[in-house]
């Protein structure tokens, strides 16, 4: 997989597959999906494959999460002239929070879970090392109060829209976006309900049962 970077060129030469049908997934990520930054990544297998994993493994709420994490990441380097791997970047936050569902078994910290649930679906789509270790490192850090040091660019984008989508931390980099994106597809009560899976799996040190797994919702 080449690394499709924020100025949109595909600098590795990726073979890309354009999506020629309307955007997957349910109702609830259309307008989300409907985003430049999003819209212009559909038809790559790597793309592709995260959505469909980010609609079986985890709850709605949670999915919506994950994408408005990128898309608030990509607003950052866009306005700040950052290039990046969006593709990655997008499965990063696709599966950046499984490790709060029954999706990734275990103990430990969630974002440690979530960060092997990663890297088996980098694996097995043949993604480079390299590659893969910095888009694993970006979930297993992402919940630190801030980057570590020697923290990647997409690590770095994917704590900024982490923090941004859950706390509003960081807003005045990229002014009304979180309010803008969260009228698109609002979960109004998701901090609440995120803190208190957080809570859960800090309690018990593993991952909820598959009854807290999300289950595969409909357009």
């Amino acid at each position: 997989m080449g690394a499709l970077f924020a100025d949109g060129q595909d600098r590795d030469g990726d073979d890309v597959r354009w999506a020629d049908r309307a955007a997957p997934g349910p109702a609830a990520w259309r307008g989300l999906l409907a985003e430049p930054a999003l819209a212009r990544l559909l038809g790559r297998p790597l793309v592709d494959d995260a959505l469909d994993a980010l609609d079986r493994l985890v709850p709605p709420e949670i999915a919506v999460h994950s994408l408005r994490t990128f898309l608030l990441a990509d607003a950052y380097a866009r306005r700040h002239g950052v290039g990046y791997d969006a593709p990655g970047l997008l499965a990063a936050a696709a599966f950046h929070d499984t490790g709060l569902t029954g999706a990734a078994a275990g103990r430990g910290p969630f974002p440690r879970r979530s960060a092997a649930v990663l890297d088996r679906f980098l694996v097995a789509h043949a993604v480079g090392e390299a590659r893969r270790r910095a888009l694993v490192r970006a979930v297993s850090g992402h919940m630190r109060p801030w980057p570590g040091r020697g923290a990647g660019t997409e690590a770095r984008l994917l704590h900024f829209g982490a923090w941004l989508d859950v706390t509003g931390r960081g807003g005045r980099q990229v002014p009304g976006e979180r309010r803008r994106l969260a009228a698109l597809a609002p979960t109004p009560w998701f901090p609440l309900t995120f803190t208190v899976r957080l809570a859960a799996c800090r309690l018990h040190r593993t991952a909820p049962g598959p009854s807290a797994a999300g289950r595969r919702t409909t357009a």
